[in-house]
């Protein structure tokens, strides 16, 4: 899994360009229907609703067009999700170039590990579990959590815990599928749900 995840990451890495089409000021201005869940900054106050803010714009106009497609396909393609079908469905791909631009440039405020996880979640996150199947998720989201813009591999430093943990059960129910070659969904289906709680909870201290 680490092998795989390695390979795809160097091919992305030597392919992919970085993202110069979005307008951030274009983008704040596009913005401010987004706020009302992610935050006019994109620092959500609620924590069912993830930060934006310091997210790679790769990722962002990623998930974007897959919101666009699972609502111009009923949820058949893309990331199918009943709210963010709806806000991407009449995005061009210069207003996702411009919302990617105005949120990857704004600063994500810093999130905290509660003191009882700190130590087993940071086995888990660097070290997975080999005997369960469990990959380490710093293999791609890097030892930070930081992830990897080109690799289209989210940053999940600070994010919010409920959030976290709400991705990481659809990917074990397979209700969310978009991860390239199934490899959250790989991952999730060997953790348990003392597993994603903890996950969920360390991500949001690391910065």
């Amino acid at each position: 899994m680490k092998k795989l995840c390695l390979l795809i990451c160097l091919s992305l890495g030597f392919t992919a360009t970085v993202n110069a089409a979005g307008d951030a000021e274009a983008g704040k201005n596009k913005s401010a229907t987004c706020a009302a869940c992610h935050g006019a900054d994109g620092n959500s106050a609620v924590d069912m609703y993830p930060k934006l803010a310091g997210q790679h714009s790769e990722y962002i106009i990623k998930q974007l067009h897959e919101f666009r497609a699972a609502s111009k396909s009923n949820g058949e393609e893309g990331r199918n999700d009943p709210v963010m079908n709806g806000m991407a469905a009449a995005l061009s791909d210069q207003d996702i170039e411009d919302l990617a631009a105005y949120f990857s440039s704004q600063k994500a405020k810093p999130g905290a590990t509660p003191e009882n996880v700190i130590e087993v979640g940071r086995r888990l996150f660097q070290g997975g579990n080999s005997e369960r199947g469990i990959t380490a998720c710093s293999a791609c989201h890097g030892p930070r959590g930081n992830g990897m813009g080109l690799a289209k591999f989210p940053d999940i430093s600070g994010q919010h815990s409920t959030y976290v943990k709400a991705q990481l059960e659809k990917f074990r129910e397979g209700t969310r599928h978009n991860d390239p070659n199934g490899m959250m969904r790989d991952m999730a289906k060997h953790l348990s749900d003392k597993d994603i709680d903890i996950l969920s909870k360390y991500v949001g201290g690391l910065h």
